[in-house]
Order: structure tokens, then C-alpha cells, then sequence
């Protein structure tokens, strides 16, 4: 393989988000085998990715598992599996089995994207070029902190950074190269420029720079996944709630982890989860693996997928029937494995899922809609009902009922990054959604609150909502996707009463991480 003289990461798929159901069903189908040069286990993980409905049917490339290598290098190269030096079996990092164990993918996978490094035990495997000593999402926040900066599109990434930025000390240099690049446009690239780092593109093609750009666009993917950042039209950025956080990540020292050729060395110290300081674990000391350890994989397996499409917030009869009809497990090993693993339920995966499903437009709409309908209920315990899939312009997204507090809430959502209340939305809200409720509600309970959700707001919001309270002389509010999921998890360890719900989302403007 020719050298790789920019950035890589490698994208099975572009985003984060099918993690932890590939990790299950990859932990399934391989753990405590020897994974390198078995094409057998490869091409049975394959079929075990394909069966799952996580990677598409159809022809392969040649018939030899070349897929299940591709999904395997990606959970590699997150530092979630590693392979033990003398058995050369394969296992799960600390980080993996937080995940296949029920902790937060979110909190598991933002460590490990802020921790992805060069070089590494992944870069040398694919010849990135050794002259990159550098964490690169760490360096991507600090530039999106830095005044002079704010934002950053895929081609300032893809022709800028990904190919100058080698160590931390090229920061300031970096910088004047995008400030250079904004006023000046391609001009200030070299002129070897594509000899130097894409020598396989046609300069004369319509967009020759598009690979260089898909590598940004997959990063900003990643960091996207962390919560992190915000990102709207092509660029992303830095919220202003999210600085702080960002500022103290920033400021731990984070050295390059040593030694990367050493395989085992390098994927255990990387694959750390944040609820440990080193790994500790004698590997060859694992059980050996039985009929019945089989079957436990196989239903945290089918425990991860079912809670990536439902939250699941404990484990009761219809969760215990799902999994024994789907594994054929036996029914007492599937209780106590679930009650063991699981008794708290596994929200997580729905919770990474749910957030990405408020920044895809009308593309995902009517999901994010039931999606908010089931976590009000599931989680919070209103009586949830979901209007939006009706089309109608007289009835809100969803409808709250709250039997203990005897209130009933409007909730509509907005599945955009910037979302503005529009004087059509406006009329609806007041003039359809309040005013006229008795034509969607058989409830004779005063309206609580009536709130927006969306991936975010624009900076009048408060201003304009502020408006339709005025008007309909009901309190309301907006919160972002982001903090209503900051709210769930909080929920989990000091359960909301929904009187104190119905205050939270009273509060006449944007809610707020500090309003929670």
C-alpha cells in the first residue's frame, strides 16, 4: 500500500452511531479467536453483519470476508479490540466491553475519538506517513476555540489541515494557513500540491480535492458524535454552552501514547474507558469460552440492537420475551443475564441515535417525532401521544399528559441545526396548537407548557418565543436536542418530578445546561 501522506480515518460508514451493534455482533462472532488470517471468522463475521441488517446485501468485492476485515479495522482503530501478542486471540479493550456492558457510548466513544492519535497502531497498519505526531481531534477543537478561527468547512480541513498540521508546535502555522486560504482561496496551495498528497486525482476533474474532503467530512462526522460541536451548511463550530467543557478537555495534558508498533501494548493503553486508569487484566486468564457464554454474547448482542431503535429504561417481560424469541435463549439465562448486565435498562445507544435524528431535516422527521414521543413516556412517564404522523397543521407533533401534576404539554419538534420560529409556525402554535387544543386533546386539563426541540436554535429564539407567550398567555420554551439528552441522563441517577418539568420547561426562552 502506497504511503498516506495526510490524515485517515477509515469510514465503513460515515458515522459513529452502529458502533455498538457492529462491536456486539463482532464480539459474537470472533472474541478469543485468532482473528489475522482467519478468512473463515471473516467472512462469518460478514454474514453475521449482514444478517444484523448492519452492513447491505449484495455482491462482495471477493468473496474472501474483505468486509468483515474493513468493519474489524474500524473498531481497531477506535481502540475498542485488541489482539493478545502470544495467542494472537482477539478481545475487547476496556472501552469495548464498557460498551457491550451498557455504559454510554457517547461517553466511551468521545474519549476515544479525542484519544485517536498519529501514529498509531492503525496508521502504521495502513502507511500513514510518519511525519504526523499529533491527536487530531484535539487539535480540531483547539482550532474551533480559537478566536481567529470560530468554524471550519471540509475544504479548509481537507486541503489545510489534514495535509500541513504534523505536531502540536504547527498550530500558528496552521492558523495564518486557513486565514490565507479565506482570503485567497486555492491559490495558496503548492503547486506539487497534488504530487505531494493526491497524486491519483485528476487536477482537471470536477472537484479533484473530494477525497481529501470526504476525510474531513467523516471527522466532522465523528466529532460530531461527541456532542461536542454544532454544525451547520458544510461547517462546524463550537456552541457557546459547550466552551467550557471544551476548555477543560483541552487543558489535561494528553501525551502521544508510546510505542504503537507494539500492538497489544498500544490498542490496551488506548482502549482505557473513562471509568479506568490502566488495564489491568491477565487476558490469557479469561474463561474459556462455553455453550453458555455463547449464549450470554448472544443476548447482550440482541440487548445492544433492540435498545439502538427503543429506550429501554428497565428490564421487564416484553424486553425478556424480544430477546429469548430473537436468540432462542434459554428464558432463566436471559432474565439473569439482563438483570445482571442490565438493571438499569440501556439507554445509551437510543440516546446517540435520537441526536442525529435532529439534524436530518424533514429526512428523519416523523422518527424524531416518535422517538421524543416514546422518551417523554418511557422515561419521564407523561401519557406521550404522537399527532405528527396525521399531517396536520392543527395539531402539534406530540401531546403530554401528566395524570399527577394535572397538566397537559405541548411538545413540536424541529429536526434543523438553526431552527427559527417563522410566522407560519408562529400562527400555528398559538392560533392552532393553544387556542384550539380541544380539537386534538380530550383532556380538560389546563395547558402546563408548550416547548420546541431541535438540533438548535438561531439567536432571536428567545426573542421570538417570547412573543407567542405573550400572545397565547402560555408559558413556553426551545431546548436543544443536546441538553433534553443531558436531561434524560441526569433523570437516570435523580428522577425529575414532572411538576419540576413543567418549571424547567416554563421558563420563557432557551433552556439551558444550567437550567437542569
Amino acid at each position: 500500500m502506497s504511503n498516506c501522506n495526510y490524515w485517515w480515518v477509515t469510514r465503513p460508514k460515515r458515522k459513529l452511531n452502529s458502533i455498538p451493534e457492529i462491536l456486539s455482533v463482532f464480539a459474537g462472532a470472533t472474541l478469543e479467536h485468532q482473528w489475522d488470517g482467519s478468512r473463515n471468522l471473516h467472512i462469518q463475521f460478514e454474514d453475521a453483519l449482514e444478517e444484523a441488517g448492519l452492513k447491505r446485501v449484495g455482491s462482495r468485492r471477493d468473496g474472501g470476508g474483505s468486509g468483515g476485515r474493513t468493519y474489524a479495522a474500524w473498531l481497531r482503530s477506535l481502540g475498542l479490540i485488541c489482539e493478545e501478542s502470544t495467542s494472537r486471540q482477539v478481545y475487547l479493550t476496556l472501552a469495548g466491553e464498557a460498551i457491550i456492558d451498557g455504559k454510554s457510548p457517547v461517553k466511551v466513544l468521545k474519549k476515544q475519538v479525542l484519544e485517536y492519535q498519529f501514529p498509531s497502531q492503525f496508521s502504521i497498519s495502513v502507511h500513514v506517513n510518519e511525519r504526523f505526531k499529533i491527536k487530531p481531534f484535539r487539535f480540531l477543537l483547539q482550532l474551533l476555540m480559537d478566536d481567529r478561527i470560530e468554524s471550519l468547512s471540509t475544504d479548509e480541513v481537507g486541503k489545510i489541515v489534514i495535509t500541513e498540521a504534523e505536531t502540536e508546535k504547527d498550530y500558528e502555522k496552521i492558523v495564518k494557513r486557513i486565514l490565507d486560504y479565506r482570503s485567497y482561496g486555492d491559490s495558496v496551495l503548492a503547486d506539487d500540491f497534488f504530487e505531494k498528497y493526491i497524486p491519483d486525482a485528476n487536477p482537471e476533474s470536477s472537484d479533484p480535492y473530494q477525497k481529501l474532503k470526504d476525510i474531513a467530512n467523516t471527522m466532522f462526522n465523528w466529532l460530531e458524535y461527541t456532542q461536542l460541536i454544532g454544525r451547520d451548511t458544510g461547517k462546524i463550530f463550537i456552541s457557546d454552552e459547550n466552551k467550557a467543557e471544551i476548555s477543560k478537555i483541552l487543558a489535561e495534558k494528553s501525551p502521544l501514547i508510546a510505542n504503537p508498533d507494539d500492538s497489544e501494548f498500544f490498542q490496551r493503553k488506548y482502549g482505557i474507558d473513562p471509568w479506568h486508569k490502566k488495564d489491568t487484566r491477565n487476558l490469557l486468564d479469561t474463561k474459556t469460552v462455553t455453550s453458555r457464554s455463547i449464549d450470554i454474547q448472544k443476548i447482550k448482542n440482541a440487548m445492544i440492537i433492540l435498545a439502538s431503535k427503543k429506550p429501554i429504561r428497565s428490564i421487564d417481560n416484553e424486553v425478556i420475551d424480544y430477546i429469548v424469541n430473537s436468540t432462542g435463549a434459554d428464558r432463566g439465562l436471559a432474565e439473569n443475564t439482563l438483570f445482571s448486565v442490565y438493571p438499569h435498562g440501556l439507554i445509551g445507544g437510543f440516546l446517540a441515535n435520537y441526536y442525529e435524528m435532529a439534524f436530518k431535516g424533514t429526512e428523519e422527521a416523523v422518527d424524531f417525532e416518535k422517538a421524543t414521543t416514546d422518551l417523554f413516556r418511557d422515561v419521564f412517564g407523561f401519557k406521550s401521544t404522537h399527532l405528527g404522523q396525521t399531517g396536520s397543521k392543527s395539531a402539534p407533533d406530540i401531546l403530554l399528559l401528566s395524570d399527577s401534576e394535572g397538566y397537559q404539554a405541548i411538545i413540536d419538534n424541529k429536526a434543523y441545526s438553526q431552527y427559527s420560529i417563522t410566522g407560519d409556525h408562529h400562527n400555528r402554535m398559538v392560533h392552532n396548537y393553544i387556542e384550539k387544543i380541544s380539537n386534538y386533546s380530550d383532556s380538560d386539563y389546563p395547558i402546563g407548557f408548550f416547548s420546541y426541540i431541535a438540533g438548535g436554535f438561531i439567536s432571536t429564539f428567545d426573542k421570538q418565543v417570547a412573543v407567542e407567550i405573550a400572545e397565547s398567555k402560555v408559558q413556553g420554551s426551545g431546548i436543544k436536542v443536546a441538553t433534553f439528552i443531558k436531561m434524560i441522563e441526569k433523570h437516570s441517577e435523580l428522577p425529575y418530578t414532572q411538576k419540576k418539568i413543567r418549571e424547567i420547561f416554563s421558563i420563557g426562552r432557551e433552556i439551558k445546561l444550567v437550567d437542569i
